[in-house]
């Protein structure tokens, strides 16, 4: 079950007509108190969220979703409006999981919404990865920067993981977006950059081990001590 909440009528009615026939069952919501409403009473596989609503703001709805222990691990897909890069980096940074920028078509919806719930469906084997001070266990899905733990959102995990995982090797925009979102539109590996970006911020003074190779992509390169 996908929860929709977006306050324009027609994209709302759209996205679940839309959602329905593509096998995903939907259910919409025109502003954040019917929502947390329903939320209270049954927990959907993934919600999309437009930031703009009535109200309190989707950015708000995100919050109290990810505080909240019961509602936390549901996957999020923030809709910004075109060209809202700072709502993007703010949703990112709160725990959505992707982003989709208005107008934006269907089909295009529903292939990020399978790879999301493709992608928080994927159980990751016990094991452990480390470059220099930053260290990856992914059974439990945590990260330690010289051993304080450090809060990431799925993508930026995977992104993580994936760059660690490949050391010293480029990783191209596309590859990225490809491997760790399942899709792969023209324009939008912007999305590796923002989470790039944010997933440096985090990383603090280890940020900069996450090297851009211009023109190509991104690597984690020589694994010493800073």
């Amino acid at each position: 079950m996908i929860f929709c909440v977006e306050d324009d009528d027609n994209i709302r009615e759209l996205v679940v007509y839309t959602l329905e026939t593509t096998g995903l069952g939907a259910k919409g919501f025109p502003d954040g108190r019917s929502f947390m409403e329903a939320l209270a009473f049954e927990t959907p596989d993934l919600v999309l969220m437009d930031i703009m609503l009535p109200g309190e703001d989707g950015i708000a709805l995100l919050k109290r979703i990810k505080n909240s222990a019961k509602t936390k691990d549901i996957p999020v897909i923030m809709v910004t409006a075109k060209g809202a890069e700072y709502d993007k980096v703010v949703g990112l940074d709160a725990g959505a999981d992707d982003y989709v920028t208005k107008p934006f078509g269907m089909m295009e919806l529903v292939s990020r919404i399978k790879a999301v719930l493709r992608r928080c469906r994927t159980v990751n084997p016990e094991e452990q990865v480390a470059a220099g001070a930053i260290a990856i266990n992914r059974k439990k899905h945590e990260v330690t920067v010289a051993g304080e733990s450090v809060a990431l959102t799925l993508k930026e995990f995977e992104l993580l993981d994936r760059l660690m995982s490949h050391r010293n090797i480029v990783l191209t925009r596309n590859q990225l977006l490809a491997e760790i979102w399942g899709y792969d539109f023209d324009g939008e590996t912007r999305t590796v950059d923002v989470h790039i970006r944010t997933l440096r911020q985090k990383l603090g003074d280890y940020g900069d081990m996450i090297e851009t190779v211009r023109g190509v992509g991104y690597r984690i390169g020589d694994l010493d001590e800073k």
